[in-house]
């Protein structure tokens, strides 16, 4: 089927969401800049820079507040997409998350204000890191929402008694969100990189436990399948950008400003970061979406049988 033929898909407004997202991986990638060129603080007031619209972009304005430039066209960007969905979308519920949505992004924008009208305090910075995470997320799962395959509808399958996903797939994204908020905080030197480096392999095994639990038995639904593979190469991507930001941080250990290499392999790590976690909200989206839960009298009659 074509997707014009899809009732209720609309072309433009599932493009306008994967705009939104990709403009929310570069505000990602952006305020990863700003962190690893240690250009916080580069601009001291807000919302203004330095009273002005546009300040001159040199040395670290130009990193603080091209942050801000972008985060300002990614939340009118939102301001679209909500009214867009309000307008055209029949599904309530995704009405309602274009809302949360803008919402969203307004507290993520307060809090970014907050870090310098407060002098970057660590708990604040971390929650501003971990919204911005939160906030991709959402961007992608409604580009998700929105595409011509999702309106076609699921793949059902029931949930396998003895190798159950429904639950276990919800404790991916917590976990990764977990870790991405010791990042944000190693980062912001609240605490040090061995709570963050320690929390990687705890992270990388529940992603594997619930991708190889898919592939072993759940591989015959193809969107399970394919996200769950998905997933699991974008964290073993993510691991070794990790090794090689706390490597080149060591090597550099004793430079007087940010090296390059350095803060490549940091941004990257901070973006692929967010992108783990699109991943993994992605997969848990899809086995609730095609997994159904077993009936009452299968489950119990599964416990009896365990105990």
């Amino acid at each position: 089927m074509a997707a014009k033929d899809v009732v209720g898909y609309r072309a433009g407004l599932h493009r306008w969401s994967i705009l939104l997202a990709f403009c929310t991986l570069l505000l990602v990638v952006a305020g990863g800049m700003v962190t690893s060129r240690d250009a916080g603080l580069s601009v001291p007031d807000w919302p203004l820079s330095y009273g002005q619209l546009m300040p001159p972009m040199e040395g670290g304005i130009l990193y603080e507040h091209g942050h801000r430039m972008i985060a300002t066209t990614v939340g009118m960007l939102t301001i679209i997409s909500m009214i867009w969905l309000l307008k055209a979308e029949k599904r309530r519920w995704l009405r309602i998350l274009g809302v949360v949505a803008l919402v969203a992004v307004i507290v993520q924008g307060v809090l970014g204000g907050l870090t310098v009208i407060y002098l970057l305090p660590w708990w604040i910075s971390s929650a501003h890191a971990s919204m911005a995470q939160l906030f991709f997320s959402t961007t992608v799962a409604m580009a998700i929402f929105t595409s011509d395959w999702w309106l076609l509808g699921p793949q059902i399958i029931e949930e396998n008694q003895k190798y159950r996903i429904r639950a276990l797939s919800l404790a991916a994204p917590i976990c990764v969100l977990g870790q991405l908020f010791l990042g944000a905080a190693a980062r912001h030197k609240a605490i040090g990189s061995i709570y963050h480096i320690c929390g990687s392999p705890i992270v990388t095994g529940v992603v594997l436990w619930v991708a190889l639990r898919i592939l072993l038995h759940y591989a015959n639904n193809r969107e399970l399948r394919t996200a769950s593979v998905v997933l699991t190469c974008i964290t073993f991507c993510q691991v070794f950008l990790g090794i090689a930001a706390y490597m080149t941080r060591i090597a550099y250990a004793d430079a007087v400003q940010p090296m390059p290499l350095m803060v490549t392999f940091t941004v990257l790590h901070v973006a692929v970061g967010a992108l783990t976690l699109a991943a993994s909200v992605t997969l848990a989206i899809l086995v609730r979406r095609n997994v159904t839960a077993a009936p009452l009298e299968f489950r119990e009659a599964g416990r009896v049988a365990v105990v």
